[in-house]
């Protein structure tokens, strides 16, 4: 019974079955780096191999720009929302590149660059893994990412579009941001790169209401391509639909590439609950049946429930939802210090926190202590 359980006992658990998993992905990862293409770094391969084998281990728990800021706080040093509540970092800590394209020092979240480097590297040498979106500004119009006024601006960056040029001046941005993530001694730090997300729905410029699918395909081309051209061997490219897919078909309508991807996933987050378990479960399925396919590594990409108002949230909603599953992480979105009612993943005292260290101490759960 889930209300009996020793917590400590459970943690103990959790590190013998880890202690086991370890050995067999390393097993798994030295076979996977026996073959590395030159396009990629001996440390994104590895990346790749674990990433592939996690599962068998347990889920990877993600939030996004977690040590960024949180509820009450901004910038400090070490500092974490999850870590306060339960000890660890997340195993997957997430960041966006947005409005880097223009050229300024910070983020369309007033986040310095510079500082999301050093947390992208930070992460990387405790051991756990950075995923990067770009909510890029909209080319044509100069708004935001969520301006959808002109249905024209995929087509207008393509290679003969009107704004192909200045387009590609943005991707040699984000090509040089991404070269710059080295260690101290030189190291390259693999990332995850999840550009033209949700395209399934289209309140983004790239959405499926407002491009083809061959312009949406060869807009990832050019994306992979230019990064390519610059000298960018540390990502491994994730596509990340929403829930709007009804089966593998319309999942696949806009895939790139098994040549290009090598995580597939999705978003969604929770308003109704019964909806909510419903869009997971079908998701899920579709998603797992597709890295089965072909051979990817599956995740949910972006979720969460805004304000986490259930007190069970995590244990009673969330880790049933994805436990059934081969997934390598599931990722919950920001706390954000500017919006104290926007947060995805709990603080010291709120309502969900308890549950939270359970979810925590279950040893189907994976943080940056346990990979």
């Amino acid at each position: 019974m889930r209300w009996n359980i020793d917590l400590h006992n459970l943690k103990d658990m959790k590190r013998v079955k880890n202690t086991i998993g370890l050995a067999a992905a390393l097993v798994a990862t030295l076979t996977a780096c026996t073959a590395t293409p030159p396009e990629r770094t001996p440390e994104t391969e590895r990346l790749l191999g674990e990433l592939r084998t996690v599962h068998q281990k347990g889920i990877m728990f993600g939030h996004h720009d977690d040590t960024m800021y949180g509820i009450g706080w901004e910038g400090d040093e070490g500092r974490s929302d999850v870590r306060s509540v339960c000890g660890d970092y997340p195993a997957v800590v997430s960041f966006d590149l947005g409005e880097l394209e223009l050229g300024g020092t910070e983020s369309l979240d007033k986040v310095a660059f510079d500082k999301i480097r050093k947390e992208i590297i930070n992460q990387y040498e405790r051991g756990g893994i950075a995923s990067i979106s770009w909510h890029a500004r909209n080319p044509l119009t100069g708004g935001d990412a969520w301006d959808v006024s002109d249905s024209t601006v995929v087509r207008s960056i393509l290679p003969g579009g009107t704004n192909h040029a200045k387009f590609g001046g943005w991707l040699a941005r984000v090509a040089d941001f991404i070269g710059s993530l080295r260690t101290a001694e030189g190291v390259k730090v693999p990332v995850l790169f999840r550009p033209w997300h949700e395209h399934t729905g289209s309140w983004f410029w790239w959405g499926e209401k407002l491009c083809s699918p061959d312009e949406y395909k060869a807009l990832w081309r050019m994306t992979a391509d230019s990064l390519r051209a610059r000298g960018v061997d540390n990502v491994l490219y994730a596509y990340s639909p929403g829930a709007e897919p009804r089966d593998t078909t319309q999942y696949l309508a806009r895939y790139p590439g098994d040549d290009l991807i090598s995580v597939v996933g999705f978003d969604t987050y929770q308003f109704d609950r019964d909806e909510y378990l419903a869009n997971m479960e079908r998701m899920l399925r579709l998603t797992t049946d597709v890295a089965r396919a072909h051979d990817k590594v599956a995740a949910v990409t972006e979720t969460g429930y805004e304000g986490v108002p259930d007190a069970r949230w995590w244990t009673g909603t969330l880790l049933p939802a994805v436990a059934k599953y081969p997934v390598a992480y599931v990722l919950v979105w920001r706390n954000a210090r500017e919006r104290p009612t926007h947060f995805y993943a709990p603080y010291p005292g709120q309502v969900s926190a308890e549950d939270f260290v359970e979810f925590y101490n279950d040893p189907r759960t994976l943080f940056a202590g346990d990979i």
